[in-house]
């Protein structure tokens, strides 16, 4: 991601560095605005990662991140998850319900965000359209590039396709098989230092 980053800027001061949440590499009080776009609900401790970005910013700097909202409110995803988990009742891959839907209350980020030290929060839901050419490409993406592969093939490494397959098909009996469109939502927050 890094590299596809760097090849589209034109601009030069821009320095792309790949850096842990938890010990940032930067000097106090160095930036005005931390981004991080769909990546808060993997850090392994969310508080200190929160006080890194803190600790980067400089007075009345602001953390912008995003997050998604829970799984339900986000249509290919939980298609995904419900018709998967279904195939492996006894032990279902849920890594999509866990990890990246499942760090949606916003109770939980304004309080996680306030023990980092953040003064002024702000949590904006957005709800969006998701396209695709097909039903296909969403079973493909979350099935076959998503870490939900390793945990379908930590199960049975030969249900991959099965997986895919199936995922397609009920997001096809939903959407239909041409292009589709589902809901997708997020939550957008703003921390000021």
């Amino acid at each position: 991601m890094l590299d596809f980053a760097a090849g589209l800027t034109g601009e030069a001061r821009v320095t792309w560095r790949q850096a842990d949440a938890l010990r940032l590499p930067f000097a106090d009080a160095a930036f005005d605005v931390v981004v991080c776009q769909f990546g808060a609900m993997f850090f392994p401790d969310k508080v200190a990662a929160y006080r890194e970005a803190r600790r980067v910013l400089k007075p009345r700097g602001r953390f912008l991140f995003s997050v998604w909202d829970r799984i339900e409110d986000n249509d290919f995803a939980h298609i995904v998850d419900t018709t998967v988990a279904g195939l492996f009742l006894k032990d279902p891959p849920r890594f999509l319900a866990r990890t990246p839907y499942g760090y949606y209350d916003a109770s939980r980020i304004r309080t996680e965000l306030s023990t980092a030290g953040f003064a002024a929060l702000d949590v904006e839901t957005l709800a969006h359209r998701s396209r695709a050419p097909s039903a296909r490409h969403p079973a493909i993406g979350f099935c076959q590039g998503t870490p939900l592969r390793n945990e379908i093939e930590a199960r049975d490494k030969d249900r991959l396709g099965e997986a895919t397959d199936a995922a397609a098909a009920a997001i096809a009996a939903r959407f239909g098989t041409a292009a589709v469109d589902g809901k997708i939502q997020a939550h957008v927050i703003v921390a000021t230092k």
